[in-house]
């Protein structure tokens, strides 16, 4: 039988997983948490919601913060997305930063399963640039980044791989999944970050290139301008900042100069 949520719970636990991770969660969505979360009520044998969030405020529940932030946030993504800003990011913004510069760093700050940071590991391989460079991802969801740690995915995630591509880079195991090879994931270093904590996001610094695509879509204003703020101080004076295409910084900050190359819109510290 499901558990109930009332709306006053709901409310306290929705601002309680705000004031943790900066994710909003609106009125509608009521029904996502109530589904999300009857498995772990269970699980932590709780009697109700009213229970479950009395023990993840609580000392003993702090471990179970990991599996809230894993069961809330949704890991929707796959290889080459948007991958008109990746090429841009390889061909253009490298050989600007090569300039100047001998290594360079690249973040990717929500990297959920792997499929971003995995593709541009891939084009780095392709264009013969790779040995120069740091690939650095984080998540939020640790079940996300064991996930990226696997390399095991659907053909959902590949399909927009090009089978020159496929072939060269990814095992099929069965009639469905695919495993990227071992040469990609030596190249990608994996981390568990909150990007709403500067004590987490500060500890990746100097940052060239950095994406965060399709993050800030979950935090209303007030929450954007914490995480962009902490990312903005792990840049470099000079680095790059992409957001999806259906993001900017507009009312959120002008710390930033836009840069428009080859109709890609991204974002330098200067």
């Amino acid at each position: 039988m499901n558990l109930v949520l009332s709306d006053n719970t709901f409310k306290a636990l929705r601002d309680y997983i705000y004031e943790l991770t900066g994710i909003y969660i609106n009125d509608a969505k009521k029904y996502f948490i109530e589904n999300r979360l009857q498995n772990r009520i269970k699980e932590c044998r709780k009697d109700s919601f009213d229970d479950y969030l009395s023990y993840i405020k609580s000392s003993s529940g702090s471990g179970e913060l990991i599996n809230l932030y894993n069961a809330i946030t949704t890991n929707e993504t796959y290889f080459f997305r948007e991958q008109e800003q990746l090429y841009v990011c390889v061909q253009n913004v490298i050989s600007q930063l090569k300039q100047k510069k001998t290594r360079i760093k690249i973040w990717s700050a929500a990297c959920s399963t792997g499929e971003e940071i995995y593709t541009i590991a891939i084009l780095l391989l392709e264009s013969g640039i790779s040995s120069s460079i740091e690939l650095i991802a984080s998540d939020i969801s640790l079940a996300a980044l064991e996930s990226a740690k696997r390399g095991i995915y659907n053909s959902y995630s590949v399909r927009n791989v090009p089978t020159s591509l496929m072939q060269k880079y990814f095992k099929k195991i069965d009639n469905q999944f695919y495993q990227i090879c071992d040469q990609i994931k030596k190249m990608v270093a994996f981390h568990h970050i909150n990007l709403i904590k500067s004590s987490e996001t500060r500890k990746i610094c100097n940052v060239d290139i950095l994406f965060c695509r399709n993050v800030l879509i979950y935090f209303d204003d007030k929450a954007k301008q914490r995480a962009v703020a902490n990312l903005y101080d792990s840049l470099a004076t000079g680095g790059f900042l992409f957001l999806s295409l259906s993001e900017s910084l507009h009312n959120v900050t002008r710390a930033f100069k836009p840069f428009i190359i080859n109709r890609v819109v991204t974002y330098q510290k200067v």
